[in-house]
């Protein structure tokens, strides 16, 4: 499976940062290839956040925000999933709306125009009637809405288990069974 993973300049730089290193703990033959764009703010709020440079691996391929020239910019790459993780309300709205103005909306716009998984993760509150009229038209569009809402019935024991309850149910969605916690046990 190919996956992109868009990040954008909404808190949260974390949940992307968990789901890369879970995704790359996969096999390859699960997990081929990851295709990370940043939003134009992604990246600063990733370095001050995290203090952290991005991941590197050999399955893991960057583009710049203003590459429409990358693959991902077009259906014909065959890339099974994209998940915006932290997802700004701005970029929210531009999903949304169609407007492909960078290369993150550009793919978002092509996962749902190949009814393809488009996994978007909202890491904002409060929420005012706007951001959900664009939930209800990225859902009505085939997109999926996971907000960045954590559990706390597996009684997690730091931020990363917390996250970690997020970015399980991101996996799951994306068709792939990893051991993680379920109610009333782990999953056997």
């Amino acid at each position: 499976m190919k996956i992109i993973v868009g990040i954008t300049g909404a808190s949260g730089s974390i949940y992307a940062y968990q789901l890369i290193t879970k995704l790359l703990a996969l096999p390859s033959t699960i997990v081929s290839q990851i295709a990370i764009v940043y939003s134009e703010t992604g990246r600063q709020v990733w370095d001050y956040e995290l203090n952290s440079d991005p991941i590197t691996n050999e399955r893991v391929s960057y583009y710049k925000h203003s590459d429409f020239f990358a693959p991902i910019a077009s259906g014909s790459a065959q890339f099974a999933a994209m998940v915006v993780v932290p997802c700004s309300m701005g970029t929210l709205g531009k999903i949304a709306s169609g407007t492909s103005n960078d290369l993150l909306i550009r793919a978002a716009d092509v996962m749902l125009k190949e009814r393809r998984k488009l996994i978007v993760v909202p890491r904002e509150a409060p929420l005012n009637l706007i951001h959900i009229e664009n939930f209800k038209t990225i859902t009505l569009a085939g997109g999926i809405i996971i907000p960045a809402s954590p559990s706390f019935y597996s009684k997690p024991q730091s931020i990363e288990e917390l996250v970690n309850t997020v970015i399980d149910r991101i996996v799951a969605q994306l068709g792939i069974e990893i051991d993680s916690y379920r109610w009333g046990g782990r999953g056997e």
